[in-house]
């Protein structure tokens, strides 16, 4: 759970800014900007460290394929998430 919300709260609000911004009076077009919020949305998901299941959950995809075809450009890599924890551990010196 990140910054204190639940998978359920975290696709009712992004819901409730698609209502505000006219999802409900427009259909979901590129051209409207729904498209671009919801790339925005999955994009600050992914950099704040989200996983890409509970991601596929927040934006409703049935098809998980199609959601790391789409977003996995955003993701941290497997390398960087190795030497980053490797870094962690050396920095922090022995524990005595």
């Amino acid at each position: 759970m990140r910054f204190g919300m639940t998978p359920a709260r975290t696709r009712a609000v992004f819901q409730w800014t698609l209502l505000k911004l006219g999802r409900r009076k427009h259909k979901a077009a590129r051209e409207h900007g729904m498209h671009a919020l919801q790339h925005f949305y999955a994009s600050v998901l992914l950099d704040a460290g989200e996983n890409i299941k509970a991601l596929i959950e927040y934006l409703g995809h049935h098809d998980p394929g199609f959601t790391l075809r789409t977003y996995t450009h955003l993701m941290p890599s497997s390398q960087d998430r190795t030497r980053n924890a490797v870094t962690a551990v050396f920095a922090s010196g022995p524990k005595l």
